[in-house]
């Protein structure tokens, strides 16, 4: 259930800050203390000051309320601001804990909750939850104590209208209950749809450039609006009820004051109750009231505030598919065979009918370099994202010289691999801040030297600031060639042990991907090289060619071992020279 996930998140969360809450709670207890002691006073100054022409006792008495006063003030303050703080710091320690847990997540939970899900989820429902606490802290403290103690004095002064007090709250709290509950539904398609609305913005803003080059700005922003549409009904319909909240709480309120002053005014005047006693019970009957109606807007954002954090723990309680082993292997035995090797490897998706992957077996030695070649769809990439551990094999095992990779320590086995992905991906910042992603000491001569073999030194020289040129999120202010071979000069930073290129050389023309190739060898001379390409001329000198087809290996060797003896092999190559020739 929501609220019992919230629960769960506040006692987890807020554990660390339980002397602070005691505080808070402390300063709340004083500051209700003296709200109740007020009306008594005043109480006090019409009665025996104001009715007997006491001027000293009225002063006195003034000064001691206007004590009281300033005490409420500044425990009231203090109570805020340390109230504040901590939901801030609960808001930051969520958003930090969800965002190292999506940063565990492997590609398959990635996709399963959606990327902006995951963002709605770590900064709308975190919020959402933040404000609720500290809302909690300001009000919902001290109201329990207001409504208790205003029971108490409002009986002291008189017990005769203690039954507006019997009737006055609970028409209140259940009539404010029953509204809350209709709202919980309601939250939770905003919640929902709010997802929806940043998924399609998302989307639109990705991919503005194929939107306007097919002209299709109308059918987007359609999309949008249905998106926005269904938000906005899903707001409605909360607002529908929230705006039957506030009358109902004025209706009580109202009633009870002209209850208050009609009966007490009764008892006035057959002598059971005097003038002061009576403004005193009103006060603290509206002090009754006014704590239901401060914690009805805790109400408001409880159910929203229960969803929201149900949404975070399924996010914190999703245990990644790739787990890090109890004690990981950081360095390789030294007696092991070096290399990478695929022993009788298989890989399915949950829910699939059939594998991705199928019986794939294969080894590369360092100084080799393996090229896979397959159909769309074959596994090329499923395959890659196997050597890096993006996601676990369902049968056989994928070893790094000899250590099986899920045995690995994760830090360890992704130092010693460089994967350039199929969809070339820069952050925003600076050329050099791109490239040391992988090296973060790296010095200009290796960023310079990286940027020659990808062949993209020519167009950084270009930029007016060289390598503090900045990089927009995502690389979209250069070109789609650029963005693969900064990609590229990046994994080459960082030297790795095990280059992994998926399918990285599409985006360049033939004469800078022969130009990039011949100035790789050197480059990667000893270390394990696995390129997924498209272009025969690209992987044609490759020591070993793996050809896939509906996840089996169909043809394993070289260039020249695969065009005499794999027929799938032979009918790719021919089908890109008569596609040249044309």
């Amino acid at each position: 259930m929501p609220l019992r996930a919230l629960l769960r998140l506040v006692a987890r969360f807020a554990t660390p800050y339980r002397g602070t809450i005691a505080v808070v709670a402390g300063l709340q207890l004083v500051a209700t203390l003296t709200a109740l002691l007020l009306p008594s006073i005043n109480a006090d100054i019409i009665d025996r000051g104001v009715v007997l022409g006491d001027t000293r006792f009225i002063l006195r008495q003034g000064g001691v309320m206007l004590g009281v006063s300033l005490v409420n003030v500044l425990v009231t303050v203090a109570a805020v601001y340390l109230g504040a703080r901590t939901a801030m710091g609960f808001g930051r320690d969520v958003r930090s804990a969800v965002f190292a847990r999506v940063a565990d997540f492997s590609a398959r939970e990635v996709a399963a909750f959606g990327a902006p899900s995951l963002i709605t989820r770590n900064t709308n429902d975190v919020q959402q939850v933040q404000m609720t606490l500290m809302m909690s802290f300001t009000m919902l403290l001290s109201a329990p104590i207001m409504m208790v103690g205003g029971v108490i004095m409002a009986l002291r002064e008189d017990v005769g209208l203690s039954w507006l007090v019997a009737v006055a709250v609970p028409l209140l709290g259940v009539s404010v209950g029953m509204i809350a509950l209709r709202m919980v539904p309601g939250f939770r398609a905003i919640q929902e749809r709010i997802d929806r609305v940043n998924e399609v913005m998302r989307a639109q803003i990705s991919g503005i450039r194929v939107v306007r080059a097919f002209v299709r700005e109308e059918v987007e922003r359609e999309r949008f609006e249905q998106a926005n549409r269904e938000l906005t009904e899903a707001a409605l319909f909360v607002g529908r009820w929230l705006s039957a909240l506030f009358p109902v709480v004025n209706i009580v309120l109202n009633m009870s004051s002209v209850a208050v002053l009609w009966f007490g005014g009764v008892r006035v005047a057959q002598g059971a109750m005097e003038i002061g006693s009576l403004t005193a019970f009103l006060s603290y009957l509206m002090q009754i009231l006014i704590s239901v109606m401060m914690s009805t807007f805790v109400l408001m954002l409880l159910p929203r505030a229960a969803v929201s954090a149900d949404r975070i723990v399924e996010v914190l309680d999703t245990e990644p598919s790739v787990a890090p082993p109890a004690v990981g292997v950081t360095t390789p035995p030294a007696g092991a065979e070096r290399g990478l090797a695929f022993e009788r490897v298989a890989f399915s998706y949950p829910g699939a009918d059939h594998p991705v992957l199928q019986d794939v077996s294969f080894t590369v030695r360092p100084g080799e370099t393996l090229a896979v070649v397959g159909s769309t769809g074959a596994g090329k990439s499923t395959l890659v994202g196997l050597i890096a551990r993006l996601f676990d094999v369902t049968a056989g095992a994928v070893r790094l010289h000899g250590v099986d990779v899920r045995d690995y320590d994760p830090e360890a086995l992704w130092a010693r691999i460089g994967l350039v992905p199929q969809k070339a991906y820069l952050f925003s910042g600076t050329v050099a801040s791109n490239l040391r992603y992988g090296k973060p000491d790296a010095s200009e001569a290796e960023m310079w030297r990286a940027l020659e073999v990808a062949q993209a030194a020519e167009f950084v020289r270009e930029m007016p600031e060289g390598l503090e040129a900045s990089i927009a999120q995502g690389g979209t202010n250069v070109s789609g060639g650029q963005r693969q071979r900064l990609a590229i000069a990046r994994a080459l930073v960082k030297r790795p042990e095990v280059y992994v290129f998926d399918d990285s050389f599409s985006a360049l023309d033939v004469a800078t991907d022969a130009r990039l190739r011949a100035a790789l060898r050197p480059h990667t001379r000893e270390a394990i090289t696995v390129i997924v390409a498209q272009r025969v001329s690209t992987i044609q000198d490759a020591d070993q060619i793996l050809v896939l087809e509906d996840g089996r290996v169909v043809g394993h060797g070289t260039h020249e071992e695969l065009l005499a003896r794999s027929a799938t092999y032979r009918e790719i190559v021919e089908s890109q020279r008569q596609a040249e020739a044309a």
